[in-house]
């Protein structure tokens, strides 16, 4: 541990770059076990991405599969190992995962704003300072009936748009993230992913975790649908202040929310066959 925390210290560049060949190497195996043997086929659309290019990343949260869907456009645009995701700063006491999550430059956070700020400050220094390319994945909420009510309530109470089959995005978090990399010369754009799922039509209904480990085939067999929709913005074109930044996210997530209902539309009018 202590010889982990010196080489990070002294050649942050040198463990930046081997642990995203380590990811690399992991994540696209657990990401062909997911496409291949366990057969989901995930339909992609959107903008055309870049390859290769730095961005920050928003997308709504739904299941913990939604590290699938995020991975396969990932894999197609060629940053698969240099993805960092906003994580629970209790991982960090894991041996090895949460080393290296931190060697990584994963945001690791508590969701207290006042606790997390300096942490941020730690992790964006090096992708500004350092320039290290990166795929920054800003937090969010995962979606469920009984939060999306309580999110309903408070956009009601607080006077602000309520998205349609998505929770009021998380803005601080994301103000935060634009507000530093913007000043790194290789972040270029900000990604708005909208993931959505399928099953025996429920919408945004997604496999268990136990289910991607067991079932062969998720998609032919048993019924499972995965999409995901990308939309490009050029970070130079995103507002400067940060009330405006929230309010530019504000409607990006209002825009998410009519495309999940003409998705969710579009399904329920194939009229699938339910499947066990």
């Amino acid at each position: 541990m202590v010889g982990h925390i010196l080489t990070h210290i002294f050649v942050p560049d040198l463990v930046y770059e081997a642990s995203s060949v380590i990811a690399w190497t992991i994540w696209r195996w657990i990401q062909v076990i997911f496409e291949v043997f366990n057969g989901a086929e995930i339909v992609i659309s959107g903008d055309p991405l870049p390859y290769g290019e730095s961005a920050v990343v928003v997308s709504n949260h739904v299941a913990w599969c939604d590290f699938f869907t995020i991975q396969a456009l990932a894999v197609r645009s060629g940053m698969l190992s240099r993805c960092r995701y906003f994580a629970k700063i209790q991982l960090r006491l894991v041996p090895f995962l949460g080393w290296g999550l931190w060697a990584m430059g994963m945001p690791l956070v508590t969701r207290n704003w006042l606790k997390d700020k300096r942490e941020l400050d730690r992790v964006f220094a090096g992708i500004v300072k350092r320039r290290w390319p990166t795929c920054n994945f800003s937090e969010a909420t995962r979606f469920t009936e009984e939060k999306y009510e309580q999110s309903k309530l408070w956009c009601k109470e607080n006077d602000k748009p309520q998205p349609k089959h998505a929770l009021y995005p998380r803005t601080k978090g994301f103000i935060t993230t634009v507000q530093h990399l913007r000043q790194a010369p290789q972040i270029k754009a900000v990604y708005d992913v909208t993931i959505a799922y399928a099953h025996n039509g429920q919408f945004l209904q997604a496999p268990t975790m136990w289910d991607t480990i067991r079932l062969p085939e998720l998609t032919r067999t048993y019924g499972h649908k995965f999409h995901i929709h990308a939309r490009r913005f050029l970070i130079e074109d995103l507002p400067e202040t940060d009330d405006e930044l929230a309010k530019w996210l504000e409607n990006i997530w209002v825009e998410k929310g009519e495309w999940l209902e003409k998705k969710k539309e579009e399904w329920e009018s194939s009229s699938p066959k339910k499947h066990a």
